[in-house]
């Protein structure tokens, strides 16, 4: 928790915040849906005696409140600013401006109500419209205050959580605009736009996730990432065209997860956004968890369920961007306030969105409140950057004449760079045992190398370029890929530079990209045995993984928002055998050490052979800490089955396998390596020793040293297998 809190909370002596009711832990039914704004009833706060702490302490029991005498204005002169909160916030280093801004329950004079504070500094008048005044302009002035911040505030007696708001804003042209409030905890359920005021009290039961987070967060242990769109995993089948809701998620998501093995889930955009086709990456409501799905209560209750099975929850974080919608953050004061106001700048002509202000101080402070926000309000353990290539680059998507130098003549976004780099040294200043992972497509160094070393800090980088290499590679016939086996092996050159994410992402499940088993060329076997192996590829190479819903089972279509996954194709042996492959690589990898102690260094990776063309056969070893351990990798690119292959070990001893893709389990052929193989002292590959395998067809083979010396060889098992096609 960022520090400046603790001066900043002790000018609130005279005003109490109000806690309100324990949250209910029974399972709603269907996601809530919020009356339109017209009609919204009050709820009337629950008083307190005790000052509330969002996650620690438990609520006490209500208490009656003897009947008011004092009379109040219609707005109450009040702040929860100090001083060192107004210079911390001008200098843009306030980072939990969440506290401050925004709606507040608080008890006043013995009063009951609602602080409001929203920045807006070339504003001429501000007013809080909503149900408990009949959206009357003119009722609820806020006061400006004194010292030129452009922070307006105020206290309305009498109104608390459930009550529905806007802010009316005369700016300094005499336009009259409706805008929600930046940093509201809640929304009125799309495509109504209204905020609602809220809290985001919560008992957490999560300690032990908690406080052992570093462990699981760490660069060398197992990273394996489940991508999911919440709205479109699965739906009612009941009501396929309604939500499910956070907590009706949690029965079915957590089991899952576990079961298939991801240490880590990443939800997109869970932050309140207008347009659903967005996919919450054009979000208005920053501090917001989606109507759509629930309560902020109720995304809690998700987040710690994940918590409880040892899963962490990696958010999708979007400061790239805001959409121009009249209710949200463009022109919010009738000024370019947190947009740049050069469209050279402050407008992508990509998304047709707004580009943040990064180097105003305030905008900086908005933002990394929000990431703070994230972090510690909803107990999230990593956030994922979104487009941070977009923010790099005064060009980026840019014509010649349509971009503006910086001040050296270069094309970088200094601002940009500048913010990412306080963004990061802030998150881990508070928040050491989580990560940050850009989404970034560029050359651009350093990014996930530490700011006091000239990087941006952040603890991850998407690896794109071996994504698109990848894809490329297998959709190529097998015959062919001798030919393109440099293009297959380049990431190697450089998978050390970064701390490599392999990213199979819903960004190549869209906008006719296919789906990842349409893709992989050939039939029905050949387009299953290849998604096998390429996800076994994937799961030996450096570097942490993500995969997209969906292709985990070999979904057929593409990825559409609007439905639910195909959960039906699991009926099917070649889905289910994808499904229980990519749950054995999972178990797989967090099990072997060597593929991912070393993950984002050079010594845990060796080729063995990357040069048999001809075969397009390639082998590899992944080392961890302990040379025991030491896992060998054999790709067949090709349908073609090598018996009595040999391969060169680096160690001599008694070799298993340990993981085969064309097992009949996976739907596979069959063709596996049963028994041990003791090495020979025969040099092959610049080994001192070699073994003689089988390589099954489109498969991989992974093999470990289960013995030091090695043993008599054993009678071959042989199976009787499918013809190969």
């Amino acid at each position: 928790m960022a520090k400046q809190t603790k001066k900043a909370e002790a000018s609130l002596a005279e005003t109490k915040p109000i806690k309100t009711q324990k949250v209910s832990k029974t399972k709603a039914p269907k996601a809530a849906v919020f009356p339109e704004s017209d009609s919204v009833k009050v709820e009337k706060p629950v008083v307190k005696k005790t000052a509330a702490r969002r996650d620690k302490k438990a609520a006490v029991e209500p208490e009656t409140l003897p009947a008011q005498t004092v009379q109040l204005s219609a707005v109450e002169p009040y702040s929860r600013f100090t001083e060192f909160d107004i210079d911390l916030f001008r200098a843009g280093k306030h980072y939990m401006l969440y506290e401050k801004f925004g709606s507040h329950v608080v008890e006043h004079k013995g009063v009951v109500g609602t602080y409001f504070a929203v920045w807006a500094p070339n504003a001429q008048y501000i007013s809080v419209i909503g149900n408990f005044n009949g959206w009357t302009k003119r009722q609820h002035s806020l006061n400006y205050r004194w010292d030129s911040s452009g922070i307006w505030e105020g206290f309305i007696p009498h109104i608390g959580v459930g009550e529905v708001y806007k802010y009316h804003i005369l700016s300094s042209t005499g336009e009259d605009t409706e805008k929600a409030d930046p940093f509201a905890l809640r929304w009125e359920l799309p495509p109504q736009t209204a905020s609602i005021v809220a809290d985001t009290y919560y008992e957490w039961q999560d300690a032990g996730w908690m406080a052992k987070r570093y462990q699981h967060n760490a660069l060398n242990k197992p990273y394996s990432v489940y991508e999911l769109h919440i709205g479109s995993w699965a739906r009612s089948p009941e009501s396929p065209d309604e939500f499910l809701n956070y907590r009706q998620i949690a029965d079915t998501l957590v089991p899952y997860i576990k079961d298939m093995g991801f240490t880590h889930v990443e939800f997109m955009p869970l932050m309140e956004h207008p347009y659903y086709p967005s996919w919450g990456y054009q979000i208005t409501g920053f501090f917001a968890a989606s109507s759509r799905y629930g309560t902020p209560q109720d995304l809690m209750y998700l987040v710690e369920e994940l918590h409880k099975a040892d899963i962490g929850v990696i958010l999708d974080w979007v400061p790239s961007h805001f959409p121009g919608d009249i209710h949200g953050l463009y022109n919010f004061d009738g000024t370019h306030l947190y947009e740049h106001a050069d469209t050279r700048k402050g407008f992508h002509p990509d998304w047709k969105s707004y580009i943040f202000n990064y180097g105003r101080n305030e905008v900086r402070a908005f933002l990394i409140s929000n990431a703070l926000f994230w972090l510690e309000r909803y107990h999230i353990d990593g956030l994922r950057v979104d487009a941070v290539a977009s923010m790099l680059f005064l060009d980026y998507s840019r014509n010649h004449g349509e971009w503006e130098p910086n001040v050296f003549g270069g094309n970088e976004n200094l601002e940009a760079i500048s913010f990412l780099k306080e963004l990061n040294s802030t998150v881990f200043s508070n928040f050491p045992d989580v990560q940050t992972i850009a989404e970034e497509s560029t050359s651009f160094p350093g990014v996930s190398r530490p700011v006091y070393n000239g990087g941006l800090g952040f603890g991850m980088k998407w690896m794109m370029g071996w994504m698109h290499d990848t894809i490329d590679y297998f959709k190529t016939d097998p015959i062919y890929r001798q030919y393109h086996q440099n293009d297959f092996t380049f990431s190697l050159i450089y998978a050390f530079t970064e701390n490599f994410m392999l990213p199979f992402s819903h960004d190549e499940v869209v906008y006719g990209k296919g789906s990842m088993i349409r893709k992989m060329p050939g039939d029905d076997w050949q387009r299953f045995a290849n998604l096998r192996l390429l996800y076994s590829y994937m799961f030996s190479h450096p570097g942490s993984k993500l995969m997209f819903m969906g292709s985990e089972f070999a979904q057929s279509s593409e990825w559409n928002y609007q439905n639910s996954l195909d959960w039906h194709l699991l009926q099917y042996e070649s889905h289910n055998g994808m499904k229980e492959a990519v749950k054995a690589l999972n178990h797989l990898y967090r099990s072997q050490p060597a593929l991912y102690e070393k993950s984002f260094d050079w010594s845990g990776f060796e080729w063995i052979d990357a040069k048999n063309l001809n075969d397009s056969v390639l082998a590899y070893v992944r080392k961890g800490d302990n040379s025991d351990n030491d896992l060998l990798i054999v790709l067949n690119m090709t349908p073609v089955v090598h018996e009595g292959y040999r391969v060169g070990v680096p160690h001599a001893g008694t070799w298993q396998e340990v993981f085969n893709s064309d097992q009949l389990a996976y739907w596979g052929t069959g063709v596996i390596n049963y028994n041990p193989i003791p090495s020979e002292p025969q040099p092959w590959h610049n080994k001192e020793n070699s073994i003689m395998i089988t390589t099954p067809p489109l498969g991989a083979a992974i093999f470990k040293r289960v013995l030091p010396v090695a043993e008599k060889p054993k009678a071959v098992k042989t199976k009787k297998t499918k013809a190969i096609k």
